[in-house]
């Protein structure tokens, strides 16, 4: 694949420049090289970006809905013929394999293409009156809105946040992680060439200390949606708290998958496999924590860290590879360290623990598909997000039993169900806190179901019609029919 990088340049407002920031270089994790390195933005960057946005989303928002439409239409077509250029760019950016990055470039093109059409069908409401005069509920954009969005997955998080903001009527300031900036300026180009006018997108690859801040405190941004770790989230929060300003959390996780004795067992260990390894881990729905109902916990445990060691660990361009690098040797290191403790606490390693030992990968941040037993759900490795190819086993009585464990943690991401009995699935699934639970499937997406979580995972729902709503503000109006003064002024 004969493919290269562009130039040094983000996108400010509509205009390709050189940012003022620190420099920012993109490292392929995969064997250590480097990518590109690209100016990074600055506070000043971000002032202008702001200003330019300011000047054009009024004309954005007077737009009628079909018209936006057109536009997120035209970027969505963009998307999917670039599939393969988007692809080969993230793949060197994040170093996932092409074969989830070309299914991620696709999603991000059918979410612009969903929101395009959720612009054109969505109403407002002519609401029951309770008097004489008639009474309507409208939606309103908030203006600029800030979206910051994280490494692992940033063209499908991108578009999550920026298709339904335009589509709403506002302008979007995004900021990308730094060790993966370089798809977000991909879609940055796609946008520009499909007409978006100028000033309404901005892309700032930047220190979360100088951008991140400024865009979450500047006076101007009416909106934070946020893709990323609990702790700054939570950060983020006191910030808009301060500005009484609305935001989006979609945080970490730490989410139980259960396997209930009457399952299909072949079907639970593709999907927990899949659910936990796939991404390299690396996921914040990962189902990182395993219940196994205990009458088939020793039987079930063997057959699945047989079918966990025959997965393929390699190089994200080959196109057997199930398991890829990590995004950095920083966050390998990471995952080593919690491995690490996970024998202090007295856990026994049934499989992987370690980086490969090819040499082929010795130069990237690889790290073996885990798999750890012996601990209980009080242990740190149980509680703490880990993302990487990281499971936790442990053995459950019933199901009262899993649904406390299951319930015993601060995150409420996303839950897997494996039981051939459809009552018991749909009590669990009610029981556990959690905004996604999969029954006998994992990982599954649609971007017409709402997706968030709750406590440590965060507030606030993305994707489906609503996911339209966040990004505006809701306003009543009232009109009088009956043509007399208010009885109350008695008057005249």
């Amino acid at each position: 694949m004969e493919q290269r990088f562009r130039d040094d340049l983000i996108f400010v407002g509509g205009l390709w420049q050189r940012g003022r920031g620190a420099p920012i270089t993109s490292q392929f994790a995969a064997d250590g090289s480097v990518n590109a390195t690209i100016s990074g933005a600055s506070a000043e960057d971000v002032e202008e970006a702001i200003a330019r946005a300011r000047d054009a989303q009024p004309a954005w928002a007077a737009l009628r809905p079909h018209e936006r439409a057109t536009v997120l239409h035209r970027i969505s077509q963009g998307l999917a013929a670039g599939i393969e250029r988007i692809a080969w760019v993230q793949s060197r950016d994040t170093s996932k394999t092409l074969t989830e990055t070309r299914a991620l470039a696709a999603s991000a093109a059918a979410t612009f293409r969903y929101f395009a059409a959720v612009a054109e069908t969505m109403d407002d409401l002519l609401t029951v009156p309770r008097g004489d005069y008639t009474t309507a509920s409208i939606h309103e954009p908030l203006g600029l809105v800030a979206a910051i969005t994280p490494w692992n997955s940033p063209i499908a998080s991108d578009a999550q946040k920026v298709a339904p903001a335009l589509a709403a009527g506002n302008a979007v300031l995004l900021k990308p992680a730094s060790w993966s900036p370089l798809v977000s300026l991909e879609l940055a180009r796609i946008a520009e060439e499909a007409g978006l006018p100028q000033g309404l997108l901005s892309v700032l690859p930047g220190s979360g200390r100088e951008v991140g801040n400024l865009l979450v405190e500047h006076r101007d941004i009416a909106k934070v949606s946020f893709t990323g770790g609990t702790s700054t989230g939570r950060r983020l929060a006191h910030a808009a708290a301060e500005k009484l300003m609305p935001i989006s959390l979609e945080l970490g996780g730490k989410s139980p998958t259960i396997v209930f004795e009457d399952c299909d067992i072949d079907l639970a260990i593709a999907g927990i496999l899949f659910g936990i390894f796939s991404s390299s881990g690396q996921s914040c729905i990962a189902g990182s924590r395993l219940f196994v109902q205990r009458s088939i916990h020793d039987a079930f445990v063997e057959r699945l860290v047989t079918a966990t060691r025959a997965l393929v660990v390699g190089h994200p361009f080959d196109a057997a590879t199930q398991v890829s690098s990590l995004i950095h040797p920083e966050h390998r290191d990471s995952v080593a360290r919690y491995v690490d403790l996970a024998r202090e606490e007295g856990g026994t390693i049934l499989c992987g623990g370690a980086p490969p030992a090819e040499m082929a990968l010795q130069a990237g941040a690889y790290f073996e598909p885990t798999i750890i037993s012996g601990l209980s759900n009080a242990a740190r490795t149980c509680r703490e997000e880990i993302f990487g190819p990281v499971l936790v086993v442990m053995p459950f009585e019933d199901e009262a039993d899993v649904i406390a464990q299951g319930n015993d943690n601060d995150y409420g991401l996303a839950c897997g169900i494996w039981s051939s009995d459809h009552r018991r699935c749909q009590r669990v699934a009610r029981a556990i806190r959690a905004g996604t639970v999969w029954i006998n499937t994992y990982k599954q997406f649609s971007i017409s179901t709402p997706f968030g979580g709750d406590g440590d995972s965060g507030v606030g729902r993305e994707k489906g019609r609503e996911g339209l709503r966040a990004y505006q503000r809701q306003k009543s109006i009232y009109e009088d029919m009956s043509g007399r003064p208010h009885p109350w002024a008695r008057w005249p």
